[in-house]
């Protein structure tokens, strides 16, 4: 039995071909990006173990991941929620106050955690 209230959205598209290999460069694009990155940040997880690297190079490592998922963050946002596609200024409106916050969060959590542990250590 065919359902008389359910639209298929994808049978009134009407697009190019062009225009889909257009979408569909984009889509492998933003996989492979997406994919390189948590690669990367797996690969240093598992290449520098915390035990076998010094404090200083572990503060790197910390703060390289914290980069690297504030730009997963951003493009995900980008891409996935269309906001891309609007103008700069929304682009900037919406996301400058997310960065701030999230660096914000991170520093309450680096800096308060280190504070947490020195007082454990006395």
């Amino acid at each position: 039995m065919e359902r008389d209230d359910v639209i298929e959205y994808s049978l009134e598209a009407h697009h190019s071909e062009e225009h889909g290999k257009k979408i569909r460069k984009k889509i492998y694009f933003v996989t492979v990006l997406l994919s390189v990155i948590t690669a990367l940040e797996v690969g240093v997880g598992i290449i520098f173990p915390k035990h076998y690297v010094s404090e200083m190079t572990w503060e790197t490592i910390k703060w390289g991941y914290i980069v690297l998922t504030l730009i997963k963050a951003g493009y995900i946002v980008l891409v996935f929620m269309h906001l891309g596609d609007e103008k700069l200024e929304l682009r900037r409106l919406i996301l400058f106050p997310y960065i701030i916050f999230a660096l914000y969060l991170t520093y309450i959590a680096l800096f308060e955690g280190l504070q947490v542990h020195h007082v454990w250590m006395k």
